[in-house]
């Protein structure tokens, strides 16, 4: 298993696509990987976390307060923990906020703490993906050294047909294979 051991942080980000984060956890648990998964709020309103902590062994994060006892999710010593950081799907508001360097939630907070390669999925609509501000935001993240997992043409949810698709869970997994050999 060319995964083994390997700790893997899996960012979730509010997109329609975000149900193929289940298939690509599974991927990544088949590699024998160990995964934790980081959810936006609005990820959750596409998926349910109890999916994808069932999926990876582990409890989902998404706040950075557990309760009110001062137990928090320390996204400095996630960004430490991991290997790999896959951000997928990477919706236009999260590559914004990453190429621009806001951390207003755990996933962004836990990427600007990263010590590890970064691959980011984009998925939106075909117009999304087109416009000028966000065609600069994913040329910053590539700048920074961040890997990018290109967006393919298809149908999308909207039922427009062009360039927006998350890869195909299989597509990812090649990908930061391929990466790490």
């Amino acid at each position: 298993m060319r995964l083994k051991n390997k700790h893997i942080l899996l960012g979730v980000s509010g997109s329609i696509a975000a149900y193929k984060a289940a298939y690509l956890t599974r991927l990544l648990i088949k590699e024998q990987a160990e995964v934790k998964v980081i959810m936006t709020s609005a990820a959750k309103e596409f998926i349910a976390p109890v999916t994808l902590a069932t999926l990876s062994k582990n409890p989902v994060l998404s706040e950075f307060y557990i309760n009110h006892s001062g137990e928090w999710n320390n996204h400095v010593e996630l960004g430490l923990w991991a290997d790999l950081f896959i951000i997928a799907p990477a919706s236009a508001n999260t590559i914004a906020k990453m190429a621009n360097g806001f951390c207003d939630n755990l996933l962004t907070a836990t990427y600007l703490s990263a010590k590890c390669p970064v691959f980011f999925a984009p998925a939106m609509d075909l117009d999304m993906h087109l416009h000028p501000a966000v065609q600069n935001n994913i040329k910053l993240l590539q700048a920074y050294g961040n890997h990018l997992i290109e967006a393919e043409e298809g149908e999308l949810a909207s039922g427009l047909v062009g360039k927006g698709r998350l890869a195909e869970p299989e597509t990812i997994l090649n990908k930061i294979l391929e990466h790490l050999t």
